[in-house]
């Protein structure tokens, strides 16, 4: 099979009353593109036979595949979302991987809107959003649920120096040959994972954007009040290990491997993380 150019991963746990639609949806989509792709599920160490109802899926669905390579990668005990993404990001053979939530609570239909701009060699990392526009929300999530995810982007602000606006959206893309240095230094495993990815990707000086994109409320989200309690216990650790300087060694690995590519990238210490103590 021809290299792909596209991977899309999607990280699953407990997902055999969804997933099965949803890779119907992902893999019609993806055999309709005129670019080489792969489709791997993550099963983030479900209890329900998440891993085995994809691999059924593909091994009975091969011809509405076509040409897109698909893969399950599972593993014991769960390890969390941020854990599972990594994995698909590392295992990842693609120019540019983009990682879904299993609902599609970001339709699949809106994958240009993160790819296209890495495709034109504009942007490095290009990240959906929720809250840059509104109104192309359609089911909006309970009250409290929306009002937390509001306060915790205060917080992550306030704490990271990061200017954007949701950082949580499940739908980003990462242009792989500059970021998966980045990937492989990132450490957090849960919530507060989408924040540490692009607070290495911003504070190594690479081409952010923060896209709107539709989302839609999905039944049986696994965000829960744990979740955000994870993500302020993450969001503490990320302030540590960035002041430790544990991340440096791999935002200068991204920065040389951007710097070929864009010679106008100021020098590391022009983009170095704000002192947290």
């Amino acid at each position: 099979m021809p290299t792909p150019f596209v991977s899309l991963l999607i990280p699953a746990y407990n997902e055999t009353a969804r997933l099965g639609h949803t890779l119907g949806q992902v893999l019609a989509y993806l055999h309709a593109q005129p670019y080489t792709s792969e489709l791997l599920v993550i099963d983030d160490g479900s209890s329900d036979g998440t891993a085995q109802l994809a691999e059924r899926y593909f091994a009975e669905h091969a011809a509405q595949a076509g040409a897109v390579t698909t893969r399950v990668i599972s593993y014991q005990p769960n390890r969390g979302k941020g854990y599972a993404v990594r994995q698909g990001l590392l295992a990842a053979q693609g120019t540019v991987a983009v990682f879904s939530d299993a609902d599609l609570s970001t339709p699949i239909a809106q994958l240009p809107l993160v790819l296209d701009p890495i495709m034109a060699g504009s942007y490095d990392v290009v990240f959906g959003s929720r809250a840059l526009d509104r109104s192309v929300i359609g089911v909006r999530q309970p009250l409290l649920r929306e009002l937390s995810g509001r306060f915790f982007n205060l917080i992550m602000r306030a704490a990271t120096g990061l200017p954007y606006w949701d950082t949580q959206c499940g739908f980003k893309a990462f242009r792989l040959d500059v970021c998966r240095p980045l990937v492989e230094g990132a450490q957090l495993d849960r919530f507060g994972f989408d924040v540490e990815l692009l607070y290495l990707a911003h504070y190594a000086g690479l081409r952010l954007r923060e896209q709107p994109v539709q989302w839609n409320d999905a039944a049986g989200s696994k965000v829960g009040i744990w979740s955000g309690i994870d993500g302020f216990r993450e969001l503490r650790q990320l302030r540590r290990r960035a002041g430790q300087g544990h991340y440096d060694a791999a935002m200068q690995r991204a920065r040389t491997a951007a710097s070929p590519l864009d010679p106008a990238l100021p020098p590391l210490a022009s983009a170095t993380p704000p002192t947290i103590s």
